[in-house]
């Protein structure tokens, strides 16, 4: 695994650059589904940050459906980054369809009325 990289003074969070190299690594089968993470103190301690900017990219990525997470059993990946990409942009629309003045209900109601 290449060492992953995080810029202190790049204008993009931390905690979304934690979570951009731990989606490269699941993208690039580094990390394949089923695996286990290891611990957030561990990341934290490889990428230089503190163990709370890890865990709050962990949070995204679970969002995201890429991991998976309980106390005590640790992080699991269970997705692939095409099924991130499809989760991001799942959330985007619902976004943008909540800011248009759409509840989710109708959002899947037109997404079912199209296929």
């Amino acid at each position: 695994m290449r060492t992953p990289e995080v810029d202190k003074n790049e204008a993009v969070a931390l905690y979304e650059q934690v979570a951009a190299e731990i989606r490269r690594a699941i993208a690039d089968g580094e990390a394949p589904p089923g695996e286990r993470l290891p611990p957030a103190i561990d990341l934290a301690s490889v990428l230089g940050v503190n163990k709370n900017t890890v865990i709050r990219a962990l949070h995204i990525l679970r969002d995201e459906g890429l991991v998976d997470f309980t106390r005590g059993r640790g992080v699991r990946v269970v997705g692939s980054s095409q099924r991130s990409a499809v989760v991001v942009r799942v959330n985007e629309l619902l976004e943008y369809a909540r800011q248009q003045g759409y509840r989710r209900d109708e959002v899947v109601a037109i997404i079912q009325s199209h296929h």
